[in-house]
């Protein structure tokens, strides 16, 4: 596509008049969530907004975050290992400065929309010159980028995208997204549970067994700042805890979401013995319900197989409230898989500024990697 031109805008305040209209559809491109970002994001995380012309009408939006891994105390630390050490301390000291397209924070392909039909080939041209951009507006900073990622993309793209600009990239494959794909028939949770195979059925129904006497609720705007201590508490003790980590939320994050976005973004809290011990969130997104972060007090998650609670109560919302699918994101595979989320494979391309690195990628890439064992469950009849 000719006469394609890009402006990178590092307030919301000077995003163009019609930005929204162009995002119309994904909430995650459009300005109430963006300020979300802007208001309380990572303390390690700026984000650019990228608007795309063609001649001078607004005609596509992207997002870029800029990391700085270096700030960060932990990386996670349920994972004590050599390669975990050794992993850490090659993300300290040779890619501690991340610049993504796209949206570091949640899965999925949420990085760019346009508002008239655009081949991938002018896409994958925009977003390597956009990328360029920021590399150079960094090192203005004295700021050398290492990284440079280009995240989520699902198979039809990554292919397209493959055959242009990404050609000389690096597309690396991490854990699956986990999507549960909602059939139109299933009006209640009772159809949900009635799909099932005998053995999930036992499960949902002894997991609904132990978690009587926790009282699940949602909370509203007011309620979210009442609590926003405990939320973060319970929020941070379970990333710490994930085997790896890029940011860590700001403590004002779920206040800031709900105000912004209001009905389309929840929160929900589970309470016992009048303590608030866990909670999940959840982003409503067109006719996507996207699951959001969660946490939860480790003694009482045992006892009340809280978190299994939290994916039926997540998938019950989402068949009640005639959603399509669930996007339910990349940790917990197993389990997400036994209450009917199924693994999509996503892409990413990759590259390091430093010629020599970028061409070890590969290797250090696989070796670095996170590595899961999973079975996956097939829940029902």
């Amino acid at each position: 596509m000719e006469n394609l031109s890009f402006k990178i805008v590092t307030k919301t305040a000077d995003l163009p008049s019609n930005w929204d209209e162009v995002a119309a559809q994904n909430h995650f491109l459009q300005t109430p969530y963006l300020q979300v970002l802007e208001q309380s994001a990572p303390t390690n995380m700026h984000c650019f907004y990228i608007a795309i012309f063609k001649n001078s009408t607004l005609i596509g939006v992207a997002l870029a975050q800029y990391l700085n891994v270096h700030q960060l105390d932990s990386f996670g630390e349920r994972d004590k290992c050599l390669k975990t050490a050794l992993r850490n301390f090659i993300f300290k000291n040779f890619a501690s400065h991340v610049l993504f397209l796209g949206n570091n924070m949640i899965t999925g392909q949420n990085s760019y929309a346009f508002s008239i039909p655009i081949d991938l080939a002018s896409v994958s041209e925009i977003l390597v010159q956009s990328s360029q951009a920021l590399v150079t507006y960094f090192k203005e900073k004295k700021v050398n980028i290492h990284l440079v990622s280009f995240k989520d993309f699902y198979e039809h793209c990554s292919v397209e995208l493959k055959k242009h600009h990404f050609s000389t990239l690096y597309e690396f494959n991490t854990q699956p997204n986990m999507i549960f794909n909602l059939p139109a028939s299933w009006k209640t949770e009772s159809d949900y549970v009635a799909a099932f195979s005998k053995k999930y059925r036992d499960q949902f129904k002894r997991a609904h067994k132990k978690i009587e006497g926790v009282e699940v609720r949602e909370l509203d705007v007011n309620e979210v700042i009442h609590y926003e201590e405990a939320i973060y508490k319970l929020y941070h003790y379970v990333a710490q805890n994930a085997p790896f980590n890029t940011f860590f939320l700001a403590k004002n994050h779920f206040s800031t979401f709900k105000k912004q976005c209001g009905s389309r973004f929840r929160i929900c809290g589970y309470f016992f013995e009048g303590r608030l011990v866990g909670f999940h969130s959840l982003l409503l997104n067109d006719n996507v319900l996207e699951t959001y972060f969660l946490g939860y007090d480790e003694t009482i998650q045992k006892e009340k197989m809280l978190y299994l609670n939290m994916l039926y109560n997540m998938t019950k919302f989402g068949i009640e409230h005639g959603f399509e699918k669930i996007i339910f994101g990349r940790t917990a595979l197993e389990i997400k898989s036994s209450i009917g989320a199924t693994p999509v494979q996503m892409s990413g391309f990759i590259y390091h500024t430093n010629a020599i690195v970028n061409k070890l990628i590969p290797k250090l890439f696989k070796r670095l990697e996170p590595e899961t064992a999973w079975q996956q469950r097939h829940p029902f009849k």
